[in-house]
């Protein structure tokens, strides 16, 4: 199989059963560097990247009837979308910078409020007015320390400046030893998959640009030339070297 390309008005051949042949007898290069990569990839999320950790807690939306100045509003277990609005909106109080100061005091945290804000993601869980809130850190114990501090805070914050409005804990945060990132397998697999490709890419290159004439097959090959003589390797043993051992043999016996 063949594919052929023109550049400056000449034609090029670029033979892709070449290329398989170089891959293929260059395999055990490209494995050792699928292995070599993916070896620095496991060392990297083992010993390079400092691991971390989550904790959870939930929080129930009321969805009874509530009023923000002189607007009410009623959110009823039918109006899910409306239901949803009211999650988001408990999401941007959330972020608020002064909610996160107020559990950086509570926890003696020692980050600002942008940093804080960055450690906490929130959503409703499955589209529910149960809100669930995360905070991921470098320590277990330091996670559950702030989304405890977010249960106590948050309900606080919210009812002061809507009115009617409350939050019940469903659940609170534990401590969770078990790492989320970074995940050793998957830098493992990316690791050996890059080694892999790059240096199969790298091999096709070379290959591509080798322009040695190999066999006779090239010639016919890339070239309109017939060929009128072929010069046999006499360096290598087998049947082929037969004219050149017979004439080693006659020459010895004359001498």
């Amino acid at each position: 199989m063949e594919n052929t390309k023109k550049k400056n008005g000449d034609y090029y051949t670029i033979d892709l059963l070449h290329i398989a042949k170089a891959l293929w007898h260059r395999a055990w290069l490209i494995i050792l560097c699928a292995v070599i990569v993916a070896a620095v990839g496991f060392s990297i999320a083992a010993f390079a990247i400092t691991p971390t950790y989550t904790s959870s807690i939930m929080l129930y939306v009321n969805n009874s009837s509530f009023s923000v100045g002189n607007t009410s509003f009623s959110i009823t277990a039918s109006e899910i979308s409306a239901a949803q609005s009211l999650v988001k909106t408990y999401v941007v109080m959330l972020q608020n910078r002064t909610t996160l100061e107020m559990v950086i005091e509570k926890a003696d945290l020692p980050y600002n409020h942008r940093q804080l804000g960055g450690m906490l993601s929130a959503a409703s869980v499955n589209d529910t007015e149960v809100l669930q809130i995360t905070a991921t850190s470098t320590d277990p114990y330091e996670a559950a320390d702030i989304v405890n501090c977010v249960a106590e805070v948050l309900p606080v914050r919210i009812a002061e400046i809507i009115e009617g409005a409350s939050m019940e804990v469903v659940d609170y945060g534990a401590v969770n030893l078990q790492k989320v990132a970074p995940s050793i397998t998957k830098y493992t697999m990316i690791g050996g998959v890059l080694g892999g490709l790059v240096s199969a890419m790298i091999l096709a290159v070379f290959a591509v640009l080798d322009d040695t004439i190999h066999d006779e097959d090239y010639i016919t090959q890339t070239y309109e030339y017939p060929i009128l003589a072929k010069i046999p390797n006499l360096l290598s043993s087998g049947s082929k070297n037969y004219g050149y051992q017979s004439y080693y043999k006659v020459h010895s016996n004359i001498e």
